[in-house]
């Protein structure tokens, strides 16, 4: 389990220092756009546990990201033009996607953990 925390945070520097090109202002960068996608992830995960229709959960949905957005202190704006530049950009959305199915995948580890010793 050590070993893959480690592999894990490793994965994330090189990831983090291995910049080709510097990312135009006004977007979140790698590890702001990881975090922002695993709560958002992570927020769909809990309302499909819901069993909500889609339209409720639409209604769930929108005032936790608007929570969320003024939590982390973002505007709507930023976010599109992020979501944009990353998918204008497919190898930059791939690390982003892979460090995203890391960290969730090691939550997810660590939960059935906690869950098997309590």
């Amino acid at each position: 389990m050590r070993l893959l925390a480690l592999v894990v945070i490793l994965l994330l520097s090189t990831v983090v220092s291995c910049k080709k090109e510097k990312q135009p202002q006004g977007i979140l960068s790698r590890p702001e756009m990881v975090d922002w996608m695993i709560d958002i992830y992570l927020a769909e995960a809990r309302l499909q546990l819901m069993s909500l229709g889609h339209d409720s959960a639409y209604k769930l949905f929108v005032p936790f990201q608007d929570s969320l957005l003024r939590k982390k202190s973002l505007q709507d704006s930023v976010l599109k033009k992020s979501y944009q530049y990353y998918l204008d950009h497919p190898s930059e959305l791939e690390v982003v996607y892979d460090a995203v199915i890391d960290s969730l995948s090691l939550r997810e580890q660590r939960l059935r953990k906690a869950s098997v010793n309590p």
